[in-house]
């Protein structure tokens, strides 16, 4: 006995529906690749399962040029239809485009989480590591180059706080040395205006009596 004809009607059973989308999604796949290569067609194949899912074929031409021709072919097809309806038409192809845009860039989001592999192929696959390889490349790079420019920027922050230590030092040791210069200048001042036996040979303020300094406040202040 011949197979019987199969009523075309939805299947009520769920888990009999899916089986059935996935076998002939499979074949409508097949026959769509046998055509484009057996007939030297532009061939692209969108189908939406019920749960949303997105599979797509599309032949040597990419998804894209293949929308961009029938978008063309289409407005070619109307040069008699009114300015309305030429609008309405140009706006409706750019809906379809824009929507099969977005689901062509979703499907390959999900595909390089490693998602919806099951309908691509062993090219298509290869391809996608490779982007995914490049992509692992460039990010490396970047990273090394900001932890590049974080080591530099660290370096030069500790040289300047390095050159700020120093100066304090500096600062420190030069405040210190201060009151020994000033008790050293003092000394030898008075030396200077004090006699061998600690007396004032000089009056420096002309008619004020002058001041006897004893000698050994002078080793006293000098000792200092």
């Amino acid at each position: 006995m011949g197979r019987g004809r199969v009523t075309l009607k939805r299947i009520e059973n769920k888990i009999n529906r899916q089986v059935t989308f996935s076998k002939r999604r499979a074949g409508l796949l097949k026959k769509s690749h046998e055509i484009s290569v057996l007939c030297d067609a532009d061939v692209a194949l969108i189908v939406f399962s019920t749960k949303g899912k997105l599979c797509e074929y599309a032949s040597n031409s990419s998804m894209e040029r293949i929308l961009e021709r029938y978008e063309r072919y289409s407005h070619a097809e109307m040069p008699h239809t009114s300015t309305n309806t030429k609008s309405q038409g140009i706006l409706t192809s750019d809906h379809v485009k824009l929507n099969a845009r977005i689901e062509l860039l979703q499907k390959r989001e999900r595909n390089l989480m490693g998602e919806g592999l099951e309908s691509l192929s062993l090219k298509e696959i290869q391809s996608l590591e490779q982007q995914i390889d490049t992509g692992l490349k460039h990010i490396r790079l970047k990273k090394n180059q900001l932890m590049l420019d974080m080591i530099s920027q660290l370096q030069k922050q500790i040289k300047e706080e390095e050159k700020k230590v120093t100066q304090h030092e500096s600062e420190q040791q030069t405040h210190e040395m201060m009151p020994s210069l000033h008790i050293g200048m003092l000394s030898n001042r008075v030396a200077f205006q004090a006699g061998g036996n600690g007396e004032v040979e000089e009056n420096p303020r002309g008619g004020q009596p002058a001041t006897v300094i004893p000698a050994w406040m002078v080793q006293h202040m000098t000792n200092k």
